[in-house]
């Protein structure tokens, strides 16, 4: 067999713009994004520069978690449109140069899925889950003490039935968790990735992929046991490499949300015959600190190279506070934990500080994810509590703010009703938000979309080289990449004081202007031809 292609190879150094299409652009005037709101702004993410999209579930829900409770793999959600629309898009998208990728949810389903609907008849249909009677006396305690996977949540994993039986759900009781020691269910989930790669998508996002297996004694959750009960069991490896034989029929691709600070076992799921990659954690909630980001950025391409995977970037998604908001408090990394309401938050410097991470991400070597509206400098919004309606925020007992505040509906156009969105939004958009209107980015050279395009058409000189660092000041990042025209140079200066820029001919892109002295300013980036 020949060398891979690089029309094959193109997700190791792809530029991902992910889709929550919930609040991207409302085609039919009813508040909710959907997919013709996608298919009208295609040439706006073709001009962005962006090679594939990613889109969270768009699949029939009951939306108890943001579409992450899915009823129906095969059906298109009604709020979204049809999947007659979802194969006009895939292919629309295609024409254009751009690839798409679905979000896969295999650790549970909506319990409006069939088989749970069928499992709570008590039809052999439990199998496919994870029914168990109760402790105590009269077994009215749960079968065991897991901790709910929503962060600073103390609610129990178990719901008791009528019948008293009880159901295992790592997230919330409307997400049954499925039992992958089933045949059925591993089948099923193969059908089902056949399905969107005869649709034409190129690869799968795989949401929570570290969770699948179960201890199947469901023991009583003790910290430090190896191997814990639910996290990164063995058994996961042979899923995905059957999934890999699926995906590699259709050339299509992976990358997988695996949590684990275990760096040798995260590489474990990317060998070359399980996940294409993974997203890359530490990088997202690594704070705004030169060392930590030096750090974590070894630390990532090092537990890459063994296994010849890309790394992943990215710095922010549907789920964590947007990049302009984190970057302009005192705490910059990010912490489920740690969200509050009411944070101080200094959104110029922010902006200073997201604009030179865009820089530097982009400058990573491997593959980037892109937040939609993150191109446009959005920052995280307040929503009022009476219209928060993430579950994270009420499984909190109300003191989380939840995930609702990146996921406000874009601003298309600055004097358009609701920014241009659409309908009126199904979250609202703060006081100002047309300001941040992409039609105005559009026309101002210095704006954060503009800064993204001209970012995305100079990327392609890197390619797939590899990085070495220079030599640099305190508090100052510098690396030099291989370029198609000669070595390309990423600076950024994280410094209290403006940094000397090392040799180069000419500065192709700068986060903002160099000093007068042609010295870079603090919470700024340039890329240098050497």
């Amino acid at each position: 067999m020949g060398q891979p292609t690089h029309a094959q190879n193109w997700w190791r150094s792809a530029v991902i713009y992910q889709v929550y299409v919930r609040s991207f652009a409302d085609g039919d005037g009813d508040g909710t994004g959907d997919l013709a709101g996608v298919r009208a702004k295609l040439p706006y993410l073709a001009e962005l520069g962006v090679n594939a999209l990613w889109f969270n579930p768009w699949y029939l829900s009951p939306m108890k978690d943001g579409g992450y409770d899915v009823a129906d793999y095969r059906v298109i959600d009604p709020a979204f449109g049809t999947l007659a629309e979802a194969e006009k898009l895939i292919a629309e998208a295609k024409e254009l140069g751009i690839r798409t990728l679905v979000d896969i949810v295999p650790n549970h389903v909506s319990d409006q899925h069939p088989w749970f609907r069928a499992a709570l008849a008590a039809g052999p249909e439990r199998e496919l889950f994870h029914f168990r009677p109760g402790r105590g006396e009269h077994g009215e305690l749960p079968p065991n003490d897991w901790p709910s996977q929503f962060a600073g949540s103390a609610e129990p994993v178990w719901t008791r039935l009528p019948d008293g039986t009880w159901y295992l759900h790592l997230f919330t009781p409307e997400q049954p968790d499925l039992n992958w020691a089933q045949p059925a269910v591993r089948q099923e989930h193969e059908e089902i990735l056949r399905f969107w790669f005869e649709r034409g998508v190129a690869g799968v996002r795989i949401d929570s992929a570290a969770l699948l297996a179960k201890d199947p004694d469901l023991p009583d959750f003790v910290e430090g046991r190896d191997p814990h009960p639910y996290v990164d069991r063995d058994e996961l490896h042979d899923i995905y490499r059957s999934w890999r034989t699926v995906a590699d029929a259709y050339d299509g691709i992976f990358v997988g949300e695996v949590w684990l600070p275990d760096t040798e076992r995260f590489a474990r799921y990317l060998r070359p015959d399980e996940l294409h990659s993974a997203f890359n954690f530490s990088f997202l909630s690594c704070p705004w600190d030169a060392g930590r980001l030096r750090t974590s950025i070894d630390e990532t391409l090092a537990e890459h190279a063994p296994v010849g995977a890309p790394a992943t970037w990215v710095l922010c998604n549907h789920d964590v506070t947007r990049t302009v908001t984190r970057y302009g408090r005192a705490d910059t990394g990010f912490d489920f934990a740690t969200k509050a309401f009411g944070t101080p938050t200094d959104l110029a410097l922010g902006t200073r500080r997201a604009r030179a991470a865009a820089l530097l991400s982009l400058a990573l070597p491997g593959a980037v994810y892109l937040y939609q509206g993150e191109e446009l400098g959005l920052p995280e919004a307040e929503i009022p509590r009476d219209r928060i309606q993430d579950p994270m925020h009420f499984r909190s007992g109300g003191t989380d703010p939840g995930r609702d505040g990146c996921r406000v509906p874009l601003p298309w156009t600055a004097d358009a009703p609701y920014a241009g969105f659409g309908g009126e939004p199904w979250l609202p958009q703060p006081n100002g938000w047309s300001a941040y209107a992409a039609d105005l980015q559009a026309a101002d050279p210095g704006s954060m979309l503009s800064l993204y395009r001209a970012a995305l058409r100079t990327r392609p000189e890197f390619g797939d080289s590899p990085l070495t660092w220079l030599p640099a000041q305190k508090g100052v990042l510098a690396f030099a990449r291989p370029g198609q025209e000669g070595r390309l140079l990423c600076v950024v200066n994280l410094a209290d004081a403006p940094a000397d820029l090392p040799a180069h001919s000419r500065v192709l892109l700068g986060s903002g202007p160099l000093d007068p002295q042609g010295r870079l300013p603090k919470d700024t980036a340039v890329w240098l031809r050497g």
